[in-house]
C-alpha cells in the first residue's frame, strides 16, 4: 500500500508563517471593521450545485464554498482537503480516505465519509442530470450506472463508507490522475439532509449549508454574491479574509477601470487591447502566466455544410492565429493548431494541424480550392452564423475572424450572449453554426481534452461529432497500463482529431489577472486555481 500523509513538508513549513500571519493581523480584526474582498470574476453561475456546473466562474466559487476530500494549493499542488491521509492499493485500483475529525459543515455537523458516498451517487445517477458526471467515470460501475438512464445499480457504485471517517473507492482500472480529478468539483460533497429537504433550492443562501472555507449569504444576479468565513471550517484559525464579496465582470474594460479605481482587487481577466498600457502604468499588478487550456471554435459537425471537411479545413485555414494571438489578445495568448495544450502531464508530442508551417497564400489558396469544391464561391457565398458569450476580447476576436473569412467570399453574421446563456445552450444540444468555446483543463491529461469529441459525451461534445476509430482509441487509452504505450494511443487519436477538425482551435491560454499590491499570498498556477482561504489582504 502506498500512504499519503496530511501534514506534508509543505504544509509544516507553511502553518507557522499562517499562526504568525493570523496573530499579527487578527488582533486588528476583533477591534476593526471585518477583512473584505472584492474579487471579480468571470460571471454569474448558471447553478451553485456542485455537480450540475461546468464552467471555470463556477469552480472560481466553489472552492471557496466546498472543500473536497483532496483540494489544489493556491500554487498548484494537490494537498489534502476533507481527507487527511490516503492510501492506494498496489495494484492502483482502490484508494482508501481517512476523514479529519475535525471536519465540519457550516451548521456544525461532522463531515462524514456517507457523505461523500451520497454525493458521489447523486452526481453519478442520471436522474440529477449532472452533464459533467463522465469525469467520474473511473470509479467502478460509474460509467454503466450513469449510461443505464434510470440509475439502475446505483448502489454498486464503487464507494463505501465501513464508517463515518473512512471512504473506501474502487476504481474501474488504474487511472494516474485520480487524485487531481477529484480536486474538481465534481467531487465536491453536498449537505445531504439539505438537498433532501429543500430539493434544488438547497443552492439558495437562505439554505446553504456549506463545509468549505466560506458560506454563501447573498446571491444577487448581475450585482454580486457574498461569502462569509465559516467559522466551523476545520482551518478557520488560518483563513484571514473575512468576508468575499464576487462582481460577475464580463466587461473587461469596465473591470479593469474599477480595480484601478480601487474597488476590486483582483480580476479573473484583462482587456487584451489594454495589456501593454496596463503594464506601463500598473507595472507587476498585471499577472500573466501559463494555463492548461485551449480557446476554441466549435463546429456542428451534423449540421449542413459543416458535416463536411472541407468546408471546416476550409475555414481553418485561413485563420490567422499569429495576428490573433498578438495583436487581438496583446501577446498574452499562443496560437493554436492542435487541441490539447503545452506542459500536459502524461504525454509527449502533441499532434497539430498539418498546414501550421505552410504559407498565408498558400493556405489561402487550398482554402478557396476546398470551398469551390463543396460548391461555394462567387454567386454562392457560404454564410455562417458565428455565436460567442460576451466579453470585448471574444468581441474583437470574433470580429478579425470574420474579416480573415472575407477572402472566401464567407458572410459571417453574430449572435452574442452573456456566458450564462451561451454556455447552457452549447450543453443543452441547441442548435449553432459555429461556436465559441474555451477548455481549461481539470486535470493534467491528455484525457481531459480528448474526452470532449466521444461521440457519447452529450454534455461536451456540442458539435455532435461521431468517429468510431476514435472513441476505440480512447477506451483502448483507458484500458492501457503502460503510460508510454497509452500516451502513443491517445497521440493516434489527436492526430484524427488534427485532421477531422470538429472543433477549430485558436489559441493557447494564459492566465491573466490585476492584482492590487493589497493581496497577500496570490499565486498564478496552471489549473488557475486560487482559493481565497490561501490569500490575506494588508490593510
Amino acid at each position: 500500500m502506498k500512504s499519503f500523509k496530511a501534514e506534508s513538508q509543505f504544509l509544516r513549513r507553511l502553518r507557522p508563517l499562517a499562526l504568525a500571519a493570523g496573530l499579527a493581523l487578527g488582533l486588528g480584526h476583533a477591534a476593526l471593521a471585518q477583512v473584505v474582498f472584492h474579487r471579480g470574476n468571470d460571471g454569474d453561475p448558471e447553478t451553485l450545485d456542485a455537480h450540475k456546473t461546468s464552467t471555470v466562474a463556477e469552480a472560481h466559487l466553489l472552492r471557496d464554498l466546498s472543500e473536497g476530500l483532496v483540494i489544489h494549493h493556491i500554487n498548484g499542488e494537490v494537498i489534502p482537503g476533507v481527507a487527511e491521509s490516503w492510501t492506494m492499493s498496489e495494484d492502483g485500483k482502490s484508494y482508501t480516505f481517512k476523514l479529519r475529525a475535525n471536519a465540519k459543515w457550516s451548521n456544525g455537523d461532522p463531515v462524514k465519509a456517507g457523505d461523500f458516498v451520497y454525493s458521489l451517487k447523486r452526481i453519478i445517477n442520471p436522474a440529477t442530470g449532472a452533464k459533467y458526471a463522465n469525469i467520474l467515470y473511473p470509479i467502478l460501475n460509474a460509467e454503466k450506472i450513469n449510461k443505464s438512464g434510470e440509475g439502475a445499480g446505483i448502489d454498486e457504485l464503487g464507494v463505501k463508507a465501513p464508517d463515518d471517517t473512512t471512504l473506501e473507492i474502487k476504481l474501474e482500472r488504474p487511472t494516474p490522475y485520480f487524485l487531481e480529478l477529484l480536486t474538481h468539483q465534481t467531487g465536491l460533497p453536498v449537505h445531504p439532509a439539505s438537498v433532501e429537504k429543500f430539493g434544488k433550492d438547497f443552492v439558495k443562501p437562505e439554505n446553504w449549508i456549506s463545509n468549505g472555507a466560506y458560506t454563501l449569504k447573498e446571491f444577487v444576479p448581475n450585482s454580486h454574491i457574498k461569502m462569509e468565513k465559516n467559522r466551523n471550517f476545520h482551518d478557520a484559525a488560518n483563513v484571514q479574509i473575512d468576508t468575499i464579496l464576487y462582481y460577475p465582470a464580463s466587461d473587461l474594460a469596465a473591470a479593469a477601470r474599477r480595480f484601478q479605481a480601487g474597488e476590486l482587487h483582483m480580476t479573473t481577466d484583462i482587456p487584451a487591447d489594454q495589456i501593454q498600457q496596463l503594464r506601463e502604468k500598473l507595472g507587476n499588478q498585471v499577472k500573466v502566466a501559463p494555463y492548461l487550456g485551449t480557446y476554441f471554435l466549435i463546429v456542428n459537425t451534423a449540421k449542413k455544410p459543416f458535416d463536411d471537411l472541407r468546408v471546416r479545413r476550409a475555414l481553418s485555414l485561413v485563420i490567422d492565429r499569429e495576428f490573433i494571438a498578438e495583436e487581438i489578445w496583446g501577446g498574452t495568448m499562443l496560437p493554436a493548431y492542435g487541441v490539447i495544450p503545452p506542459n500536459i502531464g502524461n504525454y509527449g508530442e502533441r499532434a497539430e494541424a498539418d498546414f501550421k508551417g505552410v504559407s498565408p497564400l498558400d493556405r489561402e489558396e487550398e482554402a478557396k480550392r476546398l470551398l469551390a469544391a463543396a460548391g461555394y464561391g462567387p454567386g454562392m457565398p457560404l454564410r455562417v452564423q458565428l455565436r460567442y458569450n460576451t466579453t470585448d476580447n471574444n468581441r474583437r476576436t470574433m470580429i478579425a475572424i470574420a474579416e480573415q473569412w472575407k477572402v472566401l467570399g464567407v458572410e459571417t453574421s453574430f449572435i452574442n450572449t452573456d456566458g450564462k446563456t451561451h454556455f447552457a445552450l452549447l450543453r443543452d444540444g441547441g442548435d449553432f453554426d459555429i461556436a465559441r468555446y474555451g477548455w481549461i483543463g481539470d486535470y493534467s491529461d491528455p484525457q481531459n481534452f480528448l474526452f470532449l469529441f466521444l461521440s457519447d459525451n452529450k454534455g461536451f461534445n456540442s458539435g455532435k461529432y461521431a468517429n468510431p476509430k476514435f472513441d476505440a482509441l480512447l477506451q483502448q487509452g483507458a484500458d492501457e497500463l503502460d503510460l508510454a504505450k497509452r500516451a502513443a494511443i491517445l497521440r493516434e487519436a489527436d492526430s484524427i482529431l488534427a485532421a477531422d477538425m470538429p472543433w477549430i482551435p485558436l489559441m493557447y491560454y494564459s492566465s491573466k489577472n490585476l492584482v492590487s499590491p493589497k493581496l497577500v499570498g496570490f499565486q498564478q498556477n496552471l489549473r488557475g486555481a486560487l482559493p481565497t482561504r490561501f490569500m490575506s489582504l494588508k490593510p
